[in-house]
């Protein structure tokens, strides 16, 4: 369930309009902008984008990267774009950092639907003139080259059916490439990239009813190597993205000094979604809620936006 408290009637020229006003003079009144557009969802940013552009002929992200700062004028600036277009940067930042982010990518390639992996690549292409499998392989090498251009080429089957036998043969393929330490053969970056979600599923209970364990234990290795841990996030996000991001989310906070950014993905990107179920999971796991981990760990603007966010406001 969705987390986000957005009006069901708005008016996207007086919310243009009332940004405008929180931009004007001396110093931005941040206060205001959250208690815009920290409650509007997706569409309705959209057409508050269309309106500001149309009444002030001025690019609504613009004006915010011009008037914030930090960790506030990031977040507000990826939730106020549309969703698969802010997938689209979040994933080209990702491939450009030093070390670049593999985690993040096998995210948005495996976790949503295939239409909305299909939108972030049209979104990517609009947006750097060139394809994500590009950039993914100009910035990456080797194995992990190889596993995430294969999810993020994929376009999987979305229904709810599954093979039971494929899922026995599969699981003993696994299996068997995981015992001789067949990491990269090419069976197993094919059934992790090519099965559906349900197909996969099917596979990994039979993998944990037939081994006794469950597969991405048996793909725990070298601390260091990324190309195992890729596997297992690949893994993780397909089977309960849940819990995957619940993890995500203690890890950020429980980082010396606060993963913001792994933070503010998270909870943007899965407010409109599924983040109350997320949150019942993070406090189950953590004896803390996301909100009073936020409170604890954040401070100021960014703090009361991203409770806003959360349905909590501070305001």
């Amino acid at each position: 369930m969705a987390t986000i408290i957005a009006p069901k009637e708005f008016s996207p020229i007086e919310d243009a309009e009332n940004i405008k006003k929180a931009c004007l003079g001396w110093g931005t009144d941040e206060r205001a902008l959250i208690s815009i557009l920290g409650h509007r969802n997706a569409n309705q940013r959209k057409l508050i984008g269309l309106a500001y552009e149309e009444v002030y002929q001025e690019d609504l992200i613009q004006q915010l990267k011009c008037e914030l700062s930090g960790d506030f004028e990031r977040a507000i600036c990826h939730w106020t774009l549309d969703p698969a277009d802010r997938d689209a940067v979040l994933s080209n930042a990702a491939l450009k950092k030093d070390v670049p982010d593999y985690r993040l990518i096998i995210e948005i390639a495996c976790i949503g639907s295939p239409e909305e992996l299909l939108a972030v690549r049209r979104a990517y292409r609009h947006r750097y003139k060139h394809s994500i499998e590009e950039d993914v392989a100009a910035y990456t090498t080797g194995d992990i080259r190889k596993v995430l251009l294969a999810v993020v080429s994929a376009y999987r089957y979305d229904g709810y059916e599954f093979d039971t036998q494929m899922a026995d043969s599969e699981a003993v393929i696994l299996h068997e490439e995981i015992q001789e330490k067949a990491y990269n053969h090419e069976e197993l970056i094919r059934i992790l990239s090519t099965r559906s979600k349900a197909q996969l599923k099917g596979t990994f209970n039979r993998y944990r009813d037939i081994h006794g364990t469950s597969i991405t234990k048996g793909l725990l290795g070298d601390p260091t190597d990324h190309y195992l841990a890729a596997l297992r996030t690949t893994i993780r996000c397909i089977r309960d993205p849940l819990k995957y991001y619940a993890k995500v989310l203690r890890t950020a906070i429980n980082t010396v000094g606060t993963d913001e950014d792994a933070l503010s993905r998270v909870i943007i990107t899965r407010a409109e979604k599924d983040l109350k179920d997320i949150m019942k999971i993070y406090f189950k796991r953590n004896n803390v809620t996301l909100e009073n981990a936020i409170e604890r760990d954040t401070s100021g603007d960014y703090k009361a936006f991203l409770l806003a966010l959360l349905g909590k406001d501070e305001l």
